[in-house]
C-alpha cells in the first residue's frame, strides 16, 4: 500500500510541477497604418501605382505595389526613422520621430513597444505626396500608436 501512495504522490508532484504551455498569438508592437486618398476628393481612397517604399539599413517593403493602404514598421531602438515612398519614379521622404514606451504583455510575448508623441512630416518638393491632412498640411502629430485597428495615418496624392 505504501508503494502506491509513493507512486501516486511522485505522479501528483511531476503533474502539479509542470508549466502551462504559453502561445503569443496577439500581436504585439504595432506597425503604422497609411491609407492613400484622392488630393482631389479628399474622401477617396486611390491607390498608388507603381509603390516603393524603403528605409536605410531595413529591406524594402514593398516593390513596385498598387495598394490603398500599407503597414510599416517604426523602429524600436530609435526615435526616428525615415522612410522613402516612390510612385512611378517619384520620390517623397517621409520623417516620423515619436517617444517609446515599453509595457510588459504576457511571459509568452514579452514587451510591447507603445509610440507616443508621434510627429510625421513629409518633403513635399513637389513630386507626387501633396499633403498629410484634409488640408493638405506637411505635418501631423498623432498622440500615440497602439494598436493596428484603423489608419493612422491619411497620405494625400
Amino acid at each position: 500500500m505504501k508503494k502506491y501512495y509513493l507512486l501516486l504522490s511522485i505522479i501528483a508532484l511531476l503533474i502539479s510541477s509542470c508549466e502551462k504551455d504559453d502561445f503569443c498569438i496577439e500581436p504585439v508592437t504595432p506597425n503604422m497604418i497609411i491609407r492613400f486618398y484622392n488630393a482631389t476628393n479628399i474622401t477617396q481612397t486611390k491607390p498608388v501605382t507603381d509603390l516603393s517604399v524603403y528605409s536605410e539599413g531595413f529591406d524594402e517593403l514593398y516593390t513596385n505595389a498598387n495598394l490603398d493602404s500599407i503597414l510599416i514598421p517604426l523602429d524600436v531602438t530609435s526615435n526616428q526613422i525615415i522612410y522613402n515612398l516612390s510612385s512611378e519614379s517619384n520620390l517623397d521622404v517621409i520623417t516620423i520621430n515619436y517617444d517609446i514606451e515599453e509595457v510588459f504583455v504576457s511571459r509568452s510575448c514579452g514587451f510591447k513597444a507603445i509610440f507616443n508623441n508621434v510627429s510625421i512630416s513629409s518633403d513635399i518638393s513637389n513630386d507626387w505626396i501633396i499633403g498629410l491632412t484634409e488640408t493638405l498640411e506637411n505635418t501631423i502629430t498623432i498622440p500615440t500608436i497602439d494598436n493596428e485597428t484603423a489608419a493612422h495615418v491619411k497620405i494625400f496624392h
